[in-house]
């Protein structure tokens, strides 16, 4: 690899993850579904996934389509802000009536739960219209200042992001043993609560 592309693959990796660290709602999930261990494998996938494909797109150029349509923005910026709302209302409800059963168990998800975390994993991604702002558009014009190393930036920008979910999806395991408390729960539940009702209010309000 020549000293130009690893500059530039490097220079993505740092600007997708400076992008990605701040805490926000799809982070919030992230943690609570790492530190639960429930189907954390298939939450991290979607959200790196999702990522690179959007990266993908930015690089390529996609972003004109993005800002020409302005409407498609503002009505997954309702749908999103609606569904963080009900979530972040659903996580305060938890952290009022707690569930005595809240703590890490042994006992594995069923089938239907894990079908709600995996919806919910891709709404926390595909319902934000700041991902298609930052990802497609952000990214994409920075990826194009690199000429012809453009998909190197890109590639950066993906790994960055795959690093980032992995490590706070399984990195959340290491909060089993303050999370074998149901109290414990409800502090980490008022933290996604706060986050989900806050991104929530700013996609409502910003529409």
């Amino acid at each position: 690899m020549t000293s130009s592309l690893l500059a530039a693959v490097l220079a993505g990796f740092g600007t997708g993850l400076s992008l990605i660290v701040a805490i926000g709602a799809q982070n919030a999930f992230v943690l609570r579904q790492g530190a639960r261990g429930h189907a954390v494998l298939a939450v991290v996938a979607i959200c790196a996934v999702s990522d690179a494909v959007l990266i993908a797109l930015g690089v390529a150029g996609v972003g004109a389509v993005v800002t020409a349509w302005p409407a498609a923005l503002t009505a997954v910026g309702l749908a999103g802000g609606a569904f963080l709302l009900a979530y972040g209302f659903l996580a305060a409800r938890r952290v009022l009536r707690p569930d005595p059963s809240a703590a890490l168990t042994a006992a594995g998800p069923d089938a239907a739960s894990a079908r709600r975390v995996v919806l919910t994993a891709l709404a926390m991604t595909w319902l934000n219209p700041h991902v298609y702002l930052d990802t497609v558009l952000l990214l994409g014009s920075l990826a194009s200042d690199r000429g012809d190393l453009r998909w190197a930036f890109g590639i950066g920008a993906a790994l960055a992001s795959l690093t980032w979910f992995f490590a706070l999806g399984f990195g959340a395991r290491l909060l089993s043993g303050v999370l074998s408390r149901p109290k414990a729960w409800r502090v980490l539940d008022g933290l996604v609560a706060a986050t989900m009702l806050a991104m929530g209010g700013m996609l409502l309000a910003g529409v």
